[in-house]
């Protein structure tokens, strides 16, 4: 994120797009494409989900330069999801349509959320092996997480860094919440529980670094002084 100019950013790649001549089937099949990306993310973590530094092996799977959080970086080596339909997509003389959706923030955040929901709900509708309340909780505190997030990264795609900042705060607080829902003892009483617990912590984890990460980016630029910035 080090490189971001928010005078150079998504906004005013829109405005310099002129009209877009898309239908809602080019944009549908457009989204299917990222829903395919969030699960190729995904598929990367699984695969090192045990090396201490799967953020970073999993970025570098994606072909995103490392220590740029906010922009994905072309990488000829690293093929992405979609390159096998690229030549049937239509083509209005624009080299790449950007929206929300392809920012490395994003794509991690909604794919690692994704596993944690997906886990917990395979055991959340049996209450024989979790409680009702609890089931709720914690899905309740998984979803605030992830919608603060996504909000920070829309501040974040706008060049509102401060926004951003107290958004992942709150994405913080929300995380902080789950992590607490599964180190009660309450819930560490169920074996279900337990199991899921020890699967999760890991990827909650791995977000709190994602987002302090991004956080710390986002106060130096806005530490920078004006005289600095181009």
């Amino acid at each position: 994120m080090s490189d971001h100019d928010p005078d150079s950013g998504p906004e005013n790649e829109w405005e310099e797009r002129g009209e877009l001549a898309w239908n809602e089937f080019d944009w549908e099949r457009y989204l299917r494409e990222q829903d395919d990306t969030i699960h190729r993310y995904l598929g990367f973590y699984e695969a090192f989900r045990h090396n201490p530094n799967r953020i970073d092996a999993v970025a570098e799977q994606m072909g995103w330069g490392q220590g740029n959080w906010s922009e994905a970086e072309d990488d000829d080596s690293t093929p992405s999801a979609d390159e096998d339909s690229a030549a049937d997509a239509p083509d209005y003389g624009q080299a790449e349509i950007y929206t929300l959706h392809k920012n490395p923030i994003f794509v991690a955040t909604k794919a690692i959320y994704l596993g944690a929901k997906r886990q917990w709900e395979l055991n959340a509708g049996d209450s024989a092996k979790v409680p009702a309340p609890l089931a709720l909780a914690l899905l309740a505190s998984l979803h605030r997480g992830e919608e603060q997030a996504v909000q920070a990264i829309h501040a974040l795609d706008f060049g509102d860094f401060a926004m951003a900042v107290s958004l992942f705060k709150r994405a913080l607080s929300a995380l902080n919440e789950s992590l607490s829902l599964l180190n009660a003892d309450t819930s560490t009483a169920h074996r279900a529980v337990m199991a899921y617990r020890e699967d999760t912590l890991p990827r909650l984890f791995d977000l709190r670094e994602i987002w302090l990460r991004v956080i710390n980016e986002c106060r130096e630029e806005l530490d920078r002084p004006v005289d600095e910035e181009s």
